[in-house]
Formats: C-alpha cells, structure tokens, sequence
C-alpha cells in the first residue's frame, strides 16, 4: 500500500526543488505507507496522552511533549539511553509531518463549520470590537519590537500577526474542561479566539501567495493571473459547494448505509476543496475553510460536526506531535537565556495590552486581568504562519527556529498561565468596591442570543454543563443565595433573582436571549415564570421540565415551546432540545 501527499508548504521545509511551484501536482515516486510513525503514534494518542491526562496534563502539551521525547533530537539522541529506546524513536520527521498538516486542513474545515451568523450576530460587540482590536494592537506593537530589533519590515510584520494569536486549541480545552466557557472570561476570551480563527485566513492567504510568488519569480506569470487564479479558486468553491453539497449529501444520506455513504461524500467534498485551493498555490486550508462555510449553510451541519469531532483530536494530535519532533533540545539549553526572555516578555506584553483592552471594552478589572494573563501565549497557528514565512523567504532558518521554540514553551506554560489568571482574578475581586454580582452585569451588558436558566439546582447546572460543552452561551437566575457565591467562584454566571420577577429578568437580558429553559421544582413557581416571561418577552422559546402527562398539557397552555417529561436523564433530553434548535 503507498500514500503520497502534497510536500508543499509544510512546517519548515524549506526546499523549493521539492515544490510543484507551477501549482500543478505531476507525476512522483510513491512513498510507502509510514507504518512505523503511525503505530507509534497511535500508541501515544491512545495510551500515553491518556495517562497523562490523568496527571491533568492538557492533550494538546502531552504531544507535544511526546513529540520532544521521541523526535531524532529527543532521548534517542543522547549517550547511553538503551537501544530499545531508538526503536520508538522517529526519524524521519517529514512523513509525520506530511500527516501532521491534515490535522490543520480538518481544524480549519471545523472553524469555518463552527462560524455559526446567529453566533457572530449575537457576540458582533465582543468578537468584531474587542477581538479586531486585540489582533491589532499585540499585532503592531509585537511587530515593532521585532523591526527594532533588526528584523526586515515583512518578517516583522510576520512576527507581529503570528505571536498576537493565542492558542485556541489549549486555551478553549482547559476554559470547557473546567467548565468556565459561561463565566464572564470565558465568553470575552472566546470572542478574542473566534475572531483571531477568522484573521488566520487571510494570514495564510498573503503568505501562501507570498511562497507562490516567490517560487515563479523570474517566469513569466504575473501578478494579477496569479490574483485571478487564486480568486477563481476561491469563487469555485464557494459557487460550487453552494450548488452541489446539499443535493448530494441529501442523496448520500438516504437509503442503507446512510452513514457510511454520508461521511464519504462529505469527505470527497472536502478534499476537492482542499485540492482546488492546493492547485491555485492557496494551500489545502484555505479549501477546507472554505468547505466548512458551505456545509455550515446546509442542515447536516450538526451530524458533520459529531462525526469530524474525533478526527480533529486525532489529526491535531499528529500535527502538535511533528512539531514536537523539530524541536531541538539542544537549541533550547544554548539559548535558554533569550527563550526565556522572550517567553517572559510576550507573556507580559500580551497580558498588558489585552487587560488594557478588555477595559475599555467595559470589563471589570479582575475580569480583564484574567483574560489578559490567560492569552498571552502564541497559538498553535503561529507554527504553522512561521513555517509558511520560512517557504516564502520571508524569515531566515535561524528566526524560525527560535520563533518555534518559543512558541512550544509559551503552549506549554499555558495552564500555569491560566491558573495565575484565577489566582489574579480573586485578589482583585476582594480589593474591588464592586460586588461579584455587580462585575458579572458589568460583563454581560453586551451579551445577546443566549439560554436562560431559571433555577441552578441540579437540573440546571446539567443543563449547563452540556450547554458549555457545545459552547453556548447561559446567563442563570436561582433564589439559593447561599449557594450563589461559591457558583460564581466556579466561574458560572448566576444572578439572584426569581424568573417571575420583571427585574431579574432584566439582569440575565431575557428579550435579547434566544431560549429560556424553566428548571424549577415549584410548579407555581414555573407557571408565574412563564407568564412573566411571555408578557416581557413573547418572542423567546420556552422549555420546561413536566411532572407527567397532565403537567405537560397545562405547561403548553400557558405558553411553553417545548416540554419534557421527568423521566431519566431529563437534563440530557432538555438540553438537546435547546442545542439543536439554538444550532439551526
């Protein structure tokens, strides 16, 4: 059996003799399938990250870390470790890195899938204000530094666009594992990520067409039949897939074996987008970000997410691994004074500038800290930019290289950032004149197309915890005041009030709100919620919880959208319900 893919564009490589640079894939020798790596890697990502992740140690740092271990500059290389130890160890780099870069094509698909217009619509203030913000003023100031200190004015500005990202990958794992994707930082830190996925598009655009440019200098294509190829591609794809991908999924998804003729339809889909763009120097993400946007148009968005889901981690898992793999342990030990300058120094500016930032956006200052100090790391696309840079000729080998590096120990350093966020966080919530309860209003001023909760007992938090979980936004009201100080120390956005009261209604925005779930044990309690909720907001969905049959019945009568029954599992019916209709 033999696999070939496009060696084009890859992190670090560096060699156009082994570039298509007419963008046109001719015949090559056959590569036999890289039994070795993928064992091994299957090995890591299903045993090793595993243990690990019992040692609260975050997927996306196991491999990395892993990839530092086993790579030809890891443990293998140094005097005296057994010979047992070279059979695991990987060598040959490229091939896992060939693989490695599917794992950034199926990233990028599910970004573009994920980019929901309800979503945009409903964050514009944060993602559109706070995050274009963010992006250009880490992205400018970073760039100067690096023009003052010697760099040509496009490989700063280079520098500037890929360390002003963070790492969505880390940040949003440890933001949904801890289960603050609701808290007030959470939301603000995924808008600044959000919109920093969006500007990684453009980004690669400029440098995949900066590498093309670079590799037919001296030929006779031109800059505008270069622009128009590129364009074309791009105007096919989406032209196309608007035609075609709904009526040949519909046709896929119908009759036996559905799922299986479904998944690959929408497979052959996505790489002829990812080919296209590969064709016309874009690079296979451009394509499947792309592709993302046209199968988010169609209904089978959610199924395409559930199915993708567990390839992502997988193929992310592959790419942190490869990129573990190029770093040099011995580059890090002769430079560890400037690593570690710089590491200090982007972790401090980004913290300033983005604290600075979130308050002028209105957050309160314990708020902004946190955000400030959770994303002052590089991002995982940082890698992949320096790589493209390094193609283009835009950075030198040696820059790179440091640039790599760099980036790994700020990825790797991230939950510890994290954590001194919350530790920030609580000091200056005590030192704070404003109550815990006041700073959350002040966060959720601009909050829109959200789930309310009325009651956070324990069918309320299940509710949010599955809501968290597909990263959607809740506001939640409970009369338990006791128990609301140690919910909002664990980051969830509860406000005391009764969802009968007009005025708490007004707290959690219920008419800018999306759906509102009763989660409440009084049956009084409910029935004058919901009047209270159909008189002020007429327009918001209603889902509630029913005793029995009769309940039900009297429930809808009043007004209720939807109803389930209080059978097993009730938490997990309701909450699917919501999703999937906050999802269309």
């Amino acid at each position: 059996m033999f696999l070939w893919l496009p060696p084009c564009r890859l992190l670090f490589h560096n060699n156009a003799a082994d570039c298509n640079i007419d963008g046109v894939i001719g015949p090559v020798p056959m590569h036999p399938l890289p039994i070795k790596e993928i064992i091994v890697f299957l090995v890591v990502a299903g045993v090793l990250v595993p243990v690990l992740a019992r040692l609260r140690l975050n997927p996306v740092l196991a491999f990395l870390l892993i990839g530092v271990l086993i790579g030809p500059y890891g443990l293998a290389g140094f005097p005296g470790m057994p010979a047992a130890f070279s059979a695991i160890a990987l060598t040959e780099v490229g091939q896992v890195r060939v693989l490695g870069e599917f794992g950034i094509v199926f990233l990028l698909f599910l970004i573009g899938i994920e980019l929901s217009p309800t979503r945009l619509i409903a964050m514009r203030r944060l993602i559109f204000g706070l995050g274009s913000a963010q992006v250009l003023l880490c992205g400018t100031v970073i760039g100067l530094i690096a023009w003052g200190w010697g760099n040509e004015p496009d490989a700063a500005f280079v520098l500037g666009a890929c360390l002003a990202l963070s790492s969505t990958a880390v940040v949003m794992k440890i933001v949904t594992d801890r289960g603050h994707f609701a808290s007030p930082s959470g939301q603000a830190s995924f808008a600044i990520l959000l919109f920093q996925d969006l500007a990684i598009v453009p980004m690669m655009f400029l440098l995949a067409f900066a590498g093309h440019e670079s590799a037919v200098a001296g030929q006779e294509a031109s800059f505008l039949l270069v622009l128009a190829k590129a364009a074309g591609a791009i105007l096919a794809v989406l032209l196309v897939g608007h035609w075609l991908a709904r009526p040949l999924l519909r046709l896929a998804a119908g009759g036996q074996g559905a799922h299986e003729h479904f998944m690959a339809c929408m497979l052959l889909l996505l790489l002829l987008a990812a080919v296209a763009t590969e064709y016309a120097g874009l690079g296979m993400a451009l394509g499947a970000f792309l592709a993302g946007l046209v199968f988010a148009e169609t209904e089978f968005r959610n199924q395409i997410e559930i199915d993708m889901e567990p390839f992502r981690g997988l193929f992310m898992g592959l790419f942190f691994m490869s990129v573990g793999m190029t770093v040099d342990v011995s580059l890090v030990v002769g430079n560890i004074f400037w690593l570690a300058a710089s590491v200090v120094g982007l972790f401090a500016l980004k913290a300033a500038l983005i604290t600075g930032l979130c308050l002028a956006f209105g957050l309160a200052l314990p708020v902004a800290a946190r955000i400030g100090i959770t994303l002052g790391q590089a991002g995982e696309f940082a890698l992949i930019i320096v790589g493209m840079a390094l193609h283009a000729k835009i950075l030198t080998d040696e820059v790179a290289q440091f640039m790599a590096l760099m980036t790994c120990l700020t990825l790797t350093l991230t939950p510890a950032a994290y954590w001194l966020g919350e530790y920030c966080e609580r000091i200056l919530q005590k030192r704070s004149r404003l109550s815990a309860e006041d700073a959350l209003a002040a966060a959720s001023r601009d909050v829109s197309g959200h789930v309310v909760i009325a009651g956070f007992g324990r069918t309320g938090q299940a509710v949010a915890r599955m809501l968290e979980e597909n990263q959607i936004s809740y506001l939640a009201l409970d009369i338990d005041a006791p128990a609301l100080d140690a919910l909002r120390q664990r980051g969830k956005p509860v406000f005391f009030g009764d969802a009968g009261n007009p005025q708490a209604l007004q707290k959690v925005r219920a008419d800018k709100a999306r759906a509102v779930v009763l989660a409440l044990d009084n049956k009084d309690a409910a029935r004058r919620a919901i009047a209270t909720v159909r008189r002020f907001c007429p327009q918001v969905m209603i889902y509630a919880r029913a005793h029995d049959e009769s309940h039900a019945d009297s429930l809808k009568r009043h007004g209720v959208s939807a109803v389930v029954l209080e059978i097993e599992g009730v938490s997990q019916y309701l909450a699917r319900r919501v999703i999937e209709d906050m999802s269309a």
